[in-house]
């Protein structure tokens, strides 16, 4: 993966051929506002999401910087809300592994993201592709994967969206910390419903595309299930591990062309 990322003019990403070598990947400053403003509607959730996590923060007793800290560090408010939510103030070894634990299975859906975006940018050299998923959110990657599948090939695209919605999260987590911590519970506003709205506004676009509805039936009502039988958050993992083996063995449909 070595050899440097080119720079085109604005427009050149879009007519890069499949085949293109390190040396001609696409990097320009059109793409990358191009995907800041693909992203400019995701501003106004961050900060309601990250007014959810303050207030939590608050109420489990971080400072300010220790939850501005956590924002740039994790950069995954899903898995920071579970993280939060597990937090308490006498940590053992037994508490640490079970938090990360929680917080990993919430998390892997990235590697699936990473693995997505493989495709587009396996030419590009680990130096620039890393810090960039390093830093991916759903929403960057759901507009990353329309601009690709709209035959879009700059990387400026992905790497705009992806620095320009974690600083958004960084910034959300000030106002966010100041004015949770004066909401004394989160579920009395709605708060808590931020998880699921941001991940249905992800998971939308994909079934539009993919019409491959089962696996997702069948992990959200399995997730259900165990929810109401096991404590914790064992219905994170068991429904997960069962819409990836529904996908695995049902037969697969026709992706919709974009």
């Amino acid at each position: 993966m070595g050899g440097s990322v080119g720079y085109h003019s604005a427009g050149a990403g879009r007519d890069v051929d499949e085949r293109t070598t390190p040396s001609t990947i696409p990097f320009t400053w059109g793409a990358t506002l191009a995907g800041v403003r693909q992203c400019l509607p995701f501003v106004p959730g961050y900060f309601l999401f990250g007014a959810a996590v303050g207030a939590l923060a608050a109420q489990k007793g971080l400072t300010l910087a220790e939850a501005v800290l956590m924002n740039a560090l994790v950069c995954a408010a899903a898995s920071q809300m579970v993280a939060l939510q597990l937090w308490t103030p006498d940590w053992t070894w037994l508490h640490v592994a079970a938090c990360a634990g929680v917080a990993a299975m919430v998390n892997l859906r990235f590697v699936l993201s990473g693995a997505s975006l493989r495709p587009w940018l396996a030419p590009v050299p680990a130096g620039f592709v890393y810090p960039a998923l390093g830093v991916l959110t759903d929403a960057a990657w759901a507009a990353s994967i329309r601009y690709h599948a709209e035959g879009g090939r700059d990387f400026g695209f992905l790497a705009g969206a992806s620095v320009f919605l974690w600083l958004t999260w960084i910034a959300a987590g000030v106002p966010g910390y100041l004015l949770g911590a004066l909401v004394a519970d989160p579920r009395a506003y709605g708060l808590d419903l931020l998880i699921v709205l941001a991940f249905t506004a992800t998971l939308v676009p994909i079934l539009r595309r993919t019409r491959a509805y089962a696996p997702f039936l069948v992990s959200g009502a399995v997730a259900l299930a165990a929810s109401a039988l096991l404590p914790g958050y064992w219905f994170i993992v068991i429904g997960a591990l069962a819409g990836a083996c529904a996908g695995a063995f049902l037969p697969a449909r026709k992706e919709r062309a974009p």
